[in-house]
């Protein structure tokens, strides 16, 4: 304890210089705080966007993932009601939803464009989407109606300018059947939607599920998409799922996930270089303050020394101050990480659309333990090891030649 009062007597001896590598320690603690907060709430944002886009868990036929098919639904899902039943006894599984995947043309009766549709459940597909998908106008899909009732489609943004359809609009899908045939249903246009993304939204088109298998004259679907209670669970639930369904193949949400395995590798770079330059920062911040302290005490270094004071206890005083600014830098910086962190959640700020997507989305950063410790601890040791490198060579210095440093 004693060593410790010592050290931060001898911080108090130069006020202004500790203050200053105090504050340098906060900002350089601040800023890999804030920086890994928004790493963080980004990779949490596109991973919770990824799942709902494409389930947690996906359940095909077992050459799916890896061939074309040559017709039409040749490798789809024909008892994918009662797969999903099982499914969804599973206390994990929020819910099974079938898609079917399909493509062909649509026209408003002069022009006609290249569509990609996804047949869905209209029951519980946009339950699952939540704030991912950006209604536009007009309203979601509602299960198919009677014989007679217009069949009715949701269009992505672009596809609804090109073809300028709007709520109410009656259009014509064109695809393949199963059969190799081509066939043909008018659909009325019951929303205009978008995605984020500018490439999707020119030719995404959602149907009922029912619609979509009239159009092909099928009764199955693509693949099943399982919706977990937790992403967490995904990894122990597709080894459930295969041990259930042997036959067939799955894949998981990150497997389907290529931007967010892209926005991820990227953002590791940039924010693991910016956490090394503020590390760094912090480390020649120290070190300048406890190179100028030992030169400021060298002859009091030396009277120590040959009072019989050992030159492991010099290094342990240096090292202490050095721990201490660094804490209290790093303690400073952690409640202005967390003050900054609860501003943004009120504030309500926006950031620019990232590059290929054409919505923005909210500025926030994530407070987590594990990142507020290890930048802690980071920022500790870089302190706590600049004090010792300043303060080891001179503790080691001759005794006359300490005494009578000028």
């Amino acid at each position: 304890m004693k060593w410790l009062i010592l050290a931060v007597k001898n911080l108090g001896r130069n006020r202004r210089r500790a203050l200053i590598t105090l504050l340098i320690t906060a900002v350089g603690t601040t800023a890999i705080l804030v920086g890994g907060g928004f790493a963080l709430y980004t990779y949490q944002s596109l991973r919770e966007q990824a799942a709902r886009d494409s389930g947690h868990v996906i359940i095909a036929h077992e050459k799916y993932f890896d061939e074309e098919e040559d017709v039409p639904m040749a490798l789809g899902l024909a008892n994918y009601a009662e797969m999903k039943s099982k499914l969804e006894r599973d206390d994990r599984v929020r819910t099974a939803l079938p898609r079917l995947e399909f493509s062909g043309l649509i026209s408003n009766g002069d022009k006609s464009t290249v569509f990609i549709g996804v047949g869905i459940d209209a029951r519980g597909e946009f339950q699952t989407k939540g704030p991912f998908l950006k209604m536009l106008s007009g309203d979601i899909l509602v299960p198919g109606g009677p014989e007679g009732v217009p069949l009715e489609v949701m269009l992505g943004s672009e596809l609804a300018r090109q073809l300028k359809a709007q709520p109410g609009s009656v259009l014509t899908l064109m695809s393949t059947t199963t059969q190799g045939s081509l066939n043909a249903l008018d659909v009325t246009v019951k929303g205009v939607f978008s995605l984020g993304v500018p490439e999707i939204d020119k030719r995404a088109l959602y149907v009922d599920i029912a619609t979509a298998q009239k159009l092909l004259v099928t009764d199955k679907v693509s693949m099943l998409a399982v919706y977990l209670d937790s992403t967490d669970n995904t990894d122990a639930a597709r080894a459930d799922v295969q041990k259930l369904f042997p036959g067939y193949a799955t894949q998981t949400w990150r497997d389907q996930a290529f931007y967010y395995e892209a926005v991820r590798n990227l953002y590791n770079r940039i924010f693991g270089l910016l956490g090394a330059i503020m590390v760094v920062i912090v480390l020649f911040a120290v070190s300048n303050t406890m190179a100028m302290s030992v030169v400021e005490r060298t002859r009091e270094i030396g009277t120590l020394r040959a009072l019989g004071t050992l030159p492991a206890q010099i290094v342990r005083v240096f090292t202490m101050e050095g721990a201490l600014i660094g804490a209290a830098g790093a303690g400073i910086g952690v409640v202005v990480g967390i003050a900054s962190a609860l501003a943004l959640s009120v504030a309500g700020l926006q950031m620019p659309p990232p590059p290929g997507r054409s919505v923005g989305y909210p500025l926030s950063l994530n407070v987590d333990v594990e990142l507020y410790i290890a930048g802690v601890v980071a920022v500790v040791i870089a302190s706590t090891a600049a004090a010792w490198l300043m303060s080891r060579k001179a503790s080691r210095r001759p005794i006359v030649e300490a005494l009578t440093h000028v």
